[in-house]
């Protein structure tokens, strides 16, 4: 069709008219924005997509204009490492070219047999790239070690976000199932953060409603317990259980009314702000709140924005008010609310027939006062999987009263943290606290792992088994799509030999190690990187290259289980490669060089990916 002869094609240069260079690939995904879009960052993909849009000019005569977005949109992973760093798929350019895509394939190997790019091989509709070494080691090891890499704005137009995350309630206790959201909150502000987005973060405990009457009513009426000198958060949950306990117990009882309208008087006096009970809850609420604070220290987690249910109680049941007698509500046996079956989401109610609010009408308010305060573009809300019909329901009645940002706010689900016989329910107590699992987690590091360490001094130690937990906790949270359930086993969150984040932290001691004995003996060798050239070095090299989209790809799909594959990939690379050749003791010095700097880009990638997640490496376990 072409009259094109093998090896026979001489090679067009790339012209304005030929070539449409945009600003960056459209980005998808909740956090997309109408300008938003993905820089074009990675430059061996550049290469690649230059190289094959000159091939396409080539078997098309020079005919046609070709988008390198669109071409590097394109590349992928072939399906085997053997097969190169990148494949092509040819389906869409066999039908611009009204050709077989297994003949696209064909004419582009052999149009691009001598490219100084790499080897481009055709099998059947797809085109293997196996990359240039010098290409992989300009990318991936300098770029990695002079820092370019890990400094680029990756997002271009980026949108200003909120993440709400940790909507705790006080007089209950922080517990491990709790520690999904606030780790899968915290690495998605790291991760977006690191790609070049604003982000504001918030969190909205629960400080009024039932639980917390009912905590108050067992403290004035039936608790015998001295009131503890230290730990009072952690006390308060359990006094939660009791009551809790307690009132079940005598609700069919002729205590079950008048312990009705007790709680009933409790959440009025804390609403009117006035009354031995509200002097109460303003106590007892400061003692879940040093909890929380103390929870969110040592977890390294930050919020720039704390909101309290408490203060958009009134609030927000006056707005209602006025946006019913504006006739955007509607009545309903007294109640306020309006009607979105024809949506299929029901009724939602703002307000109940006594003129109390619910949480719907908080969230309605907040919503509001998010995009007001902050000036944000996106609202994201992480909240279990529970809330998704009541997210549904606030959205869209925000956006049917005139709320216009209401299309960009969003509700993020995710499923529950279980232990291995069943559910955790604060009610019921059966619960691991979350200050009793830190105990019991680090004393299990110093135990299994640091007391080995016998020139460790007990305050590093400390600091080394916070820095393991926290890997274990923050890994094992974030390991899991946010779709699938969580089972917490402790032990196996921290083996150094599994899909752990302990391993990938000790994958990167390992590599300080390696360094250390480098410097101490051979330190002021030169490096000859062109040395570089076995398979599993190529590996790693191709696999530190990808840092960058994986942290797009995270954003774009709010799931940071993609980062913890990746660290998981390149640490079992590693190890793989460290247990089959010798980095040190090899038969140059000056390959040693080269491959301690190639251990110097793998750690570099490890700890920045693990920043992303909250996780620092210790220099020794």
């Amino acid at each position: 069709m072409f009259g094109i002869e093998k090896n026979r094609i001489d090679m067009p240069s790339l012209e304005k008219d030929t070539l449409s260079r945009g600003p960056g690939l459209p980005m998808s995904g909740p956090l997309a924005g109408q300008d938003t879009s993905i820089r074009l960052h990675n430059s061996i993909n550049l290469a690649v997509s230059e190289e094959i849009i000159r091939g396409l000019l080539a078997i098309s005569d020079g005919n046609g204009r070709y988008d390198l977005e669109r071409v590097y949109a394109f590349l992928g992973a072939p399906p085997k490492p053997e097969f190169g760093e990148l494949a092509l798929p040819c389906f869409q350019f066999g039908k611009d070219l009204k050709i077989s895509p297994n003949i696209v394939a064909q004419k582009l190997s052999d149009a691009l047999s001598s490219s100084g790019v790499g080897i481009f091989t055709a099998a059947g509709p797809y085109l293997n790239i196996k990359v240039d070494m010098s290409r992989l080691i300009e990318q991936s090891l300098n770029g990695t070690l002079s820092g370019q890499n890990f400094s680029q704005q990756l997002v271009l137009n980026p949108p200003k976000l909120m993440f709400e995350f940790s909507q705790p309630n006080t007089h209950k206790e922080l517990h491990v199932g709790h520690m999904r959201n606030i780790c899968l909150g915290d690495a998605l502000t790291r991760t977006a953060r690191y790609v070049g987005m604003p982000v504001i973060t918030a969190t909205f405990p629960g400080d009024v409603g039932t639980h917390v009457a009912k905590c108050l009513w067992y403290l004035k009426n039936r608790n015998t317990e001295a009131i503890p000198e230290s730990e009072k958060g952690q006390w308060l949950g359990k006094i939660y259980t009791q009551a809790t306990a307690a009132l079940e117990a005598e609700a069919n009882t002729e205590l079950g009314e008048a312990n009705s309208q007790a709680l009933s008087e409790i959440l009025r006096q804390i609403e009117s702000g006035q009354g031995e009970y509200f002097d109460l809850w303003k106590k007892t609420r400061q003692w879940s709140i040093d909890l929380m604070e103390q929870s969110y220290d040592w977890l390294n987690v930050k919020f720039d924005k704390w909101y309290w249910e408490s203060e958009l109680d009134s609030s927000s049941v006056e707005s209602v008010k006025q946006l019913k007698e504006k006739g955007l509500l509607q009545d309903s046996n007294g109640a306020i609310g309006i009607d979105l079956s024809d949506a299929n989401l029901g009724f939602c109610l703002l307000l109940k027939s006594d003129g109390n609010g619910l949480y719907a009408t908080k969230d309605f308010q907040l919503a509001q006062r998010k995009f007001q305060e902050f000036d944000i573009d996106k609202s994201v809300y992480l909240v279990d999987m529970r809330q998704t019909h009541h997210f549904k329901q606030v959205f869209e009645a925000l956006r049917r009263c005139g709320f216009q940002e209401a299309v960009d706010c969003f509700h993020l689900p995710y499923n529950y943290v279980t232990l291995p016989d069943g559910a955790m329910s604060s009610r019921k107590g059966n619960i691991v606290p979350l200050s009793k699992l830190i105990d019991r987690m680090q004393h299990t590091v110093k135990a299994q792992y640091l007391d080995k360490l016998e020139d460790l001094g007990a305050e590093p130690k400390d600091r080394v088994a916070k820095m393991i937990a926290h890997g274990a906790i923050k890994f094992g949270m974030n390991r899991v799509d946010p779709n699938t359930a969580i089972v917490f086993d402790m032990d196996a969150w921290l083996r150094l030999d599994g899909d752990s984040g302990p391993y990938v932290q000790y994958t990167g001691a390992r590599i300080k190690s390696v360094i250390r004995k480098f410097e101490i003996t051979l330190g002021d060798v030169k490096a000859d990187c062109s040395l570089l050239n076995s398979p599993m070095e190529r590996k790693l090299l191709a696999t530190i290259s990808k840092f960058n989209d994986i942290t797009v790809k995270v954003v774009e799909t709010l799931k940071t289980n993609l980062l913890c594959d990746y660290l998981i990939d390149l640490a079992s690379t590693f190890n793989g490669y460290y247990a089959q050749t010798k980095v040190i003791n090899t038969e140059s010095k000056e390959l040693s060089a080269a491959r301690v700097d190639l251990c110097r880009a793998v750690l570099k990638t490890l700890e920045r990916g693990l920043d992303c997640l909250g996780v620092n490496i210790p220099d020794r376990m």
